[in-house]
């Protein structure tokens, strides 16, 4: 549906100037930008309009700026030049160089001041639609990387902003970024002392609530395609005396929501097969909990782990090959284990502090983040498959001087990133860290409380 209302039209002509500054075409390489952010200028947009109508399209061509500068500050690959250090008066100059522009800009003025790249952008409003044209320069060689029009509904102008945004980053890295994906989350926000599960942008952005269980609804997952979320909640069935830990799955696309395991006594901790056709959870029909995989309509397909007696084996993330995470306190202490996606070739990969919850696995397979307890409070930890090369994400403190609490990992779809939530403010937020912990963002900024957030991938 949004490929039909949202159109990408390369712009005609621009194509051919495409700068090959290198063999490979990338300018910003991988790694990098973490001891050396290139320097950005990102004058203001121009409106291309009527002029009767900037006043009153102004809020939207602010909205995409704003939304175009988080995502690529928040990339880490970029250190925006002040404005008030730029040579032109941007509002003067075209979006493209002089002479082939007669007002068109200088590179001069731009490589005067250290910049590496160069935004110029502009934008129009018809009716109810907006038309952002833009243009991504390379400073030093005076060349243009990325020239690109967007047209849409005013409504999705926020999506045509990180649509560039991703743009830029496959254009400047070779690797798209992650900024059309999506969070799915457990909240308090519904009001009252229950929990509901919402659906925002990655950004914390367009929070929307999709259920209404008046009850305690968590650990939500998202299909591979974005289009379905499992989730458990406490849901008094009738004729029944107590609510029960059901799971759900609620279809995005049709709004049908179905009740997929209501075994007695726990139905949670849902993570689906890289084809999407099964759910791996945790079941614990009475008896202590372990992994089952079952079909999308409830039907179980097998028993992943087996005990031993007594012993919780809960929380499965599966992998994009099809590889198990788990916690499991079968050696005593919970600690992560890893296993085939049939429970064999099972592995214990952490054996330090007091209990280690909540894996995740990294796109391409090769890490595991995971929250660890080492006194009173958990840290997000991010290491190799294979229990190596560990490393902490975060250490944070409350106002008053006691160490917070960081869990619930989950990895951007790009892998370059990882959210998790942090109760250092008194409620508990969401945040992103880079994966290799040098910076951290707070994501949503608000009175509310949010648990398990699960990062998809980028929804078309």
């Amino acid at each position: 549906m949004m490929k039909q209302i949202l159109a990408l039209i390369l712009i005609l002509g621009l194509s051919p100037l495409i700068s090959h500054a290198q063999s490979n075409g990338i300018y910003i390489k991988m790694g990098e930008a973490r001891t050396k952010k290139s320097l950005t200028a990102f004058p203001p947009l121009q409106y291309s309009g009527s002029p009767s109508t900037a006043s009153r399209n102004q809020g939207v061509g602010i909205e995409i700026f704003n939304t175009i500068t988080n995502d690529l500050s928040v990339s880490s690959y970029f250190q925006f030049i002040n404005q008030s250090a730029f040579l032109e008066d941007t509002a003067k100059t075209g979006l493209m160089p002089a002479p082939g522009l007669p007002n068109g800009f200088k590179f001069q003025s731009w490589s005067s001041i250290g910049a590496d790249f160069l935004i110029r952008a502009g934008y129009s409003v018809v009716g109810n639609e907006v038309t952002l044209e833009t243009y991504t320069y390379h400073v030093p060689r005076a060349a243009l990387v990325l020239g690109k029009k967007y047209k849409g509904p005013v409504s999705s102008a926020r999506r045509i902003a990180h649509t560039f945004s991703n743009d830029v980053l496959k254009a400047l890295t070779g690797e798209e970024g992650p900024f059309l994906s999506r969070v799915v989350v457990s909240s308090d926000r519904a009001g009252g002392q229950g929990k509901e599960i919402f659906v925002m942008d990655w950004d914390g952005a367009n929070s929307e609530q999709v259920s209404r269980h008046r009850s305690i609804a968590i650990s939500p997952a998202w299909s591979p395609d974005g289009k379905k979320i499992a989730y458990t909640s406490y849901v008094k069935r009738v004729g029944a005396k107590f609510r029960n830990a059901d799971m759900l799955l609620l279809d995005l696309t049709t709004g049908k929501r179905s009740l997929i395991s209501y075994r007695q006594g726990i139905n949670s901790g849902a993570s689906f097969s890289p084809d999407g056709r099964n759910i791996y959870l945790t079941i614990s029909q009475g008896t202590s909990p372990d992994i089952y995989k079952m079909t999308l309509d409830g039907t179980l397909v097998g028993k992943i782990t087996n005990g031993p007696s007594g012993a919780l084996n809960v929380e499965p993330n599966v992998s994009n090959s099809g590889q198990l995470a788990f916690s499991s306190d079968r050696a005593g202490r919970p600690m992560i284990y890893t296993a085939n996606a049939d429970g064999s070739g099972l592995k214990r990969i952490t054996f330090a502090g007091v209990f280690n919850s909540s894996p995740s696995w990294s796109p391409d397979g090769k890490k595991i983040a995971f929250a660890g307890q080492s006194d009173n409070n958990f840290d997000i930890f991010v290491m190799n498959a294979d229990g190596t090369g560990m490393i902490r994400l975060t250490s944070a403190k409350k106002p008053n001087g006691k160490m917070a609490s960081n869990e619930d990992p989950s990895f951007s779809p790009d892998g370059r990133f990882v959210m998790y939530t942090s109760n250092r403010t008194g409620k508990n937020q969401i945040y992103i860290s880079t994966v290799d912990g040098t910076e951290e963002r707070r994501v949503t900024n608000d009175n509310y409380n949010y648990f398990k957030p699960k990062w998809s991938r980028n929804i078309d």
